[in-house]
């Protein structure tokens, strides 16, 4: 899980590339996950409002916040946290809710320096994206707890559905298999819907699955800000047409040929080709319509990101995706993806979740 030590490394990063002068004030909700472990559970009434952090050049770092934010902030990594009175609940409140900061950022100069209108923002939020391409042993720590999750509600999935059921079935079952196995509320969210062809994403419906349907499990588990991203789909009542077989084995062999290309200083464009090769060579390729992968981490996406006429070059510490997938109406629609870290050796696969039809 996320540590003391390691946003404390990160901050001293942060303090190394930008060689600030006073103290550095950040708002960015991802920021102040990456730089301090400070997450608003966004279901609450919290959801919409964060804190500030302060990073002063010697390293001390202050965190302020409104004391109605919901209990996941005392696991936040600072030197110190200053909580601001806004609403009690026995007396009017003190103003509006997104002003109760303001005083603390006057205190430190005036400035949020990763506000869009700041003159530092463009470098200081370039700064952070390249800080979090490489991963930490406590940000990959986290990121296996939320694969673990992941393959749980997977295996539910193929252990469960079957014709009769609602997508919103679906994803319920998921969703209550993934709390049992981590004890505790996480947020679950993607595509659990029926491809048929033209659709290839969106949330649960009512729809009813049907014998022969494909069917897309693709989703996230976020904890304390960091997620899973990968993806199944499976055919409802079993019994894959040879079509559909077709389709999923060439993503098979598309997520294999771009597994072949994955270590740090290859290109990125070089790995969408190869997966990209694949559906060409079997004349399929206007049936691949997105990316063959992306970064994930505190986002979804985030860098790099695996598509045609990329600059983008593989570093060890990334962690990735590929997913190659296949739409073809009368058919259906196959995708399938595995979550990687990129090393200099080439890749560890982080999802451990069966990929299979049925």
């Amino acid at each position: 899980m996320i540590t003391a030590d390691g946003c404390r490394a990160r901050r001293q990063r942060l303090l190394d590339r930008l060689k600030p002068a006073g103290p550095v004030v950040l708002a960015d909700p991802n920021h102040l996950r990456y730089f301090a472990n400070f997450a608003v559970e966004p279901i609450s009434h919290g959801a919409g409002f964060g804190g500030l952090l302060e990073i002063r050049p010697d390293g001390h770092s202050t965190i302020t916040h409104d004391n109605k934010l919901p209990k996941s902030i005392e696991a936040a990594h600072v030197d110190e946290r200053k909580p601001v009175e806004w609403y009690t609940g026995q007396a009017p409140q003190t103003g509006p809710r997104a002003d109760v900061l303001r005083p603390a950022v006057v205190a430190a100069g005036g400035r949020i320096h990763d506000a869009l209108d700041d003159a530092d923002a463009h470098r200081l939020y370039a700064v952070t994206a390249d800080l979090r391409r490489r991963k930490d042993p406590d940000e990959l720590d986290q990121l296996r707890a939320c694969m673990t999750a992941t393959d749980v509600g997977h295996a539910w999935a193929r252990a469960n559905v079957k014709p009769g059921m609602a997508e919103l079935d679906v994803y319920a079952g998921v969703c209550r298999a993934i709390y049992a196995h981590l004890g505790e509320w996480a947020l679950v969210y993607g595509d659990f819907t029926v491809a048929d062809g033209t659709k290839r994403g969106g949330p649960p419906t009512p729809h009813v699955l049907a014998a022969g349907e494909t069917f897309i499990i693709d989703y996230s588990v976020v904890l304390r800000g960091y997620r899973s991203d990968f993806t199944n789909t499976l055919v409802v009542g079993g019994q894959p047409t040879a079509d559909q077989k077709r389709i999923f084995d060439l993503c098979v062999g598309a997520m294999r040929a771009g597994e072949g290309r994955l270590k740090a200083g290859a290109t990125c464009q070089t790995v969408y080709d190869a997966v990209r090769g694949v559906f060409e060579a079997a004349g399929m390729a206007d049936h691949f319509p997105h990316h063959a992968g992306h970064g994930i981490g505190l986002e979804h996406p985030e860098a790099p990101f695996l598509v045609r006429h990329s600059t983008e070059t593989l570093a060890a510490g990334d962690v990735v995706t590929l997913e190659p997938g296949l739409y073809i109406p009368g058919v259906g629609g196959v995708r399938i993806e595995n979550n990687y870290l990129v090393t200099d050796a080439g890749y560890e696969r982080l999802s451990g979740h069966v990929i299979s039809l049925t």
